[in-house]
């Protein structure tokens, strides 16, 4: 990433920034889509890679983890950060520590809203559509070339 960028990525971990991680998916998860809360956490986050995006002023903008068995989840990007590609920039970080990990493929649970996002990298749709937390989604693959 530039410079000059207006954010950055990188990975943290979950007891380093669990303050940052839940701030930004309270605002888009729990506020924003009424997501219970009690369903918004769960036991998974501790052994997940996560990944933080920061505005250059240091706020936290967009976060999403990868779970330990490939699965790609808890995208999240404040309202306001939306379309300046903080999106992308987390997915391409999520994917290279995949890969890193050496998973042949990831797997995620897509807002029927957001498939034309996660079909940009590469992802196809593998599912009916289906409710989770009372919000359609699709599963969704892609397959991970590791040379």
């Amino acid at each position: 990433m530039p410079e000059s960028s207006p954010f950055s990525v990188k990975v943290v971990n979950w007891c380093d920034a669990v303050v940052a991680l839940r701030a930004v998916r309270s605002a888009v998860f729990i506020h924003e889509q009424c997501i219970p809360e009690d369903q918004e956490w769960d036991e998974a986050d501790p052994s997940c890679l996560h990944v933080l995006a920061c505005a250059a002023a240091g706020e936290e903008i967009g976060t999403g983890r990868l779970l330990p068995d490939g699965h790609i989840g808890r995208m999240a990007v404040l309202k306001s950060w939306r379309g300046q590609g903080v999106g992308a920039a987390v997915m391409q970080a999520l994917l290279a520590a995949a890969k890193g990990r050496g998973h042949a493929v990831v797997e995620l649970s897509a807002q029927t809203h957001a498939i034309d996002f996660y079909r940009r990298f590469g992802f196809e749709v593998t599912s009916e559509e289906y409710l989770e937390v009372d919000i359609p989604h699709r599963a969704m693959r892609r397959e991970l070339k590791l040379r």
